[in-house]
């Protein structure tokens, strides 16, 4: 089975190599393709306007001048060009949690999503205070991934994918989450003022917001929250819009 393991961190992360090492539970073919450099908030940016390079570090390990979406691309379209695509993408361990909004900012979660571009299943995986020595991560990962992929027919359907959140103590239980709403990027620093420029920086932080059955509320309580995420849906406008609408379009106001 060909398993590809990717990152948002960089390739000298730890959670990465852990990761790559729980994933030969489920597969032997692990294929590691990660950026050069650690990426913020990255989201799902693909790198149309320059040349990209894939440089072979190890045995099937490259690294990826471009951002996280583009690893997975480079995989897909390159590496596995000619080749059979992976069954699975990992994306992770992602070295603070990705809860609420980040599903929108995290470019953990924009692996998970690309690979599910691909028609590929994906988890993405972070931890609430990094990785440690991987001493009860590693066992914990390899048990989950093996579970995850034993069931991998009720969650693993076009455009979804799992998104992981391991709290700060392991082993622990799991718990179905819900998104929650824990705004990251929601205050700046004014830094200096003139009266044509402001500079200022945005701050990281986030509030913490919690509220019962979020993946906050489940990882505060030592769950590993797990929440399914999909881009595809067969969600319709109300037949109250559509009628409106089109009554309308047929007998337009004076």
């Amino acid at each position: 089975m060909r398993i590809l393991v990717c990152n948002d961190d960089g390739i000298g992360a730890p959670g990465i190599g852990l990761l790559a090492q729980a994933a030969v539970a489920i597969g032997s073919d692990v294929w590691i393709v990660a950026p050069e450099r650690k990426w913020t908030a990255a989201s799902h940016q693909i790198s149309f306007d320059r040349d990209l390079t894939l440089t072979r570090t190890g045995e099937r390990i490259y690294v990826c001048s471009g951002a996280p979406a583009d690893c997975v691309v480079a995989a897909m379209g390159v590496l596995f060009r000619d080749e059979c695509k992976p069954e699975l993408v990992l994306a992770g361990v992602n070295d603070k949690p990705n809860v609420g909004e980040d599903i929108a900012y995290s470019g953990t979660m924009a692996i998970a999503r690309e690979a599910t571009f691909w028609g590929v299943p994906a988890i993405a995986v972070s931890q609430v205070n990094g990785v440690s020595d991987g001493l009860c991560e590693l066992p914990t990962l390899r048990r989950l991934l093996q579970v995850l992929w034993r069931y991998r027919q009720d969650w693993a359907t076009g455009g979804h994918w799992l998104s992981v959140n391991l709290p700060a103590a392991l082993p622990a239980g799991i718990a179905q989450a819900r998104v929650g709403k824990d705004k990251i990027a929601g205050t700046c620093d004014v830094l200096a003022t003139t009266s044509e420029r402001i500079t200022y920086r945005i701050r990281r932080e986030r509030p913490g917001t919690t509220t019962p059955g979020d993946e906050n509320a489940h990882i505060a309580a030592g769950h590993i929250a797990i929440v399914r995420h999909g881009w595809l849906n067969d969600a319709a406008l109300p037949e109250s819009v559509v009628a409106t609408w089109n009554d309308a379009m047929i007998r337009p106001e004076k």
